[in-house]
């Protein structure tokens, strides 16, 4: 199981937005309807951010910022703004469910120090947005899908990162194996004996552990993680709720949709219904972690 790239698959751009912009003097930049997730990076000068009810944060020359909220947040120069900022920045609507996962586990605003080889990329996406070249659009897609995933690589790695407590369990001699086996095969047909014979320990230890790193016990994390799939799987074009429920490891229709329900407050149904007509489920998901 690759924790990170588990995240991030289906996130993929499509027409993605990109902008380059440079700066001078006392300038302030207000996004009053954000994406769903928008990246910064400034290709020069510095400025500061401010989105959601965090402190401000100060962005310098190779570093990058991931505002994961459609609230409105604020770029603005530093001190007394004598000194011109380059920026680019680039931002995904994320409407499948794959996305909003993704989205729901992120903090409002998270940001990545420089890292030494990161000029010479920036500088060639600043290039290329702008340029106007055949396939241009398509470059820049897959490089906002580059950059988002090597920024959040990196962020996950930061000691002061705020990732969900199951991204950390996945380091843990005992809880881990257990998590990699859950999410590598979701269908089967496990239990905390199974699970605990995967980490090697008894039941008893195996119970307690994983509910102190991970926040739940195994079999409510289980369920969680399976409703969650089933979520991604129901948005598939000519997906039945039978042939999620058994992918997802029930054997009828009938008991996943009790627990799509009871985890997500909407019935299997409804939830599809919702992502034809285009309005959003009468309860929010619920994302595991």
């Amino acid at each position: 199981m690759d924790a990170l790239g588990d995240l991030l698959r289906g996130v993929r751009a499509d027409g993605a937005l990109f902008n380059r912009a440079v700066l001078s003097g006392p300038w302030e930049s207000e996004h009053s309807e954000g994406a769903a997730l928008t990246l910064i990076a400034v290709v020069g000068g510095a400025a500061r951010i401010a989105a959601g009810s965090g402190e401000p944060r100060t962005l310098r020359e190779g570093d990058a910022a991931v505002v994961c909220t459609t609230a409105p947040f604020t770029l603005r120069a530093t001190g007394g703004g004598s000194d011109a900022c380059e920026l680019v920045t680039g931002a995904y609507q994320l409407d499948s469910a794959v996305g909003r996962r993704l989205v729901s586990m992120l903090p409002p605003l998270l940001v990545v120090p420089a890292g030494e080889d990161c000029m010479p990329i920036l500088e060639l996406i600043a290039g290329e947005v702008a340029a106007d070249r055949p396939g241009r659009q398509y470059v820049m897609d897959r490089m906002l899908d580059w950059m988002l995933a090597c920024t959040l690589r990196e962020w996950f790695d930061l000691p002061d990162a705020c990732p969900p407590a199951w991204y950390r369990a996945l380091g843990d001699e005992v809880v881990g194996p257990a998590l990699h086996a859950m999410h590598d095969e979701p269908s089967r047909p496990w239990t905390v004996a199974s699970l605990a014979a995967r980490a090697q320990v008894s039941r008893a230890a195996f119970a307690r552990n994983f509910a102190e790193l991970v926040g739940r016990p195994p079999m409510a994390y289980l369920t969680e993680w399976r409703m969650t799939l089933a979520a991604e799987l129901l948005a598939e074009p000519g997906a039945t709720v039978a042939s999620v429920a058994g992918q997802v490891g029930y054997a009828d229709g009938f008991s996943f949709s009790d627990a799509f329900k009871r985890i997500r407050g909407i019935a299997p149904t409804g939830y599809r219904a919702s992502l034809t007509t285009g309005r959003p489920p009468s309860a929010s998901l619920r994302a595991t972690g």
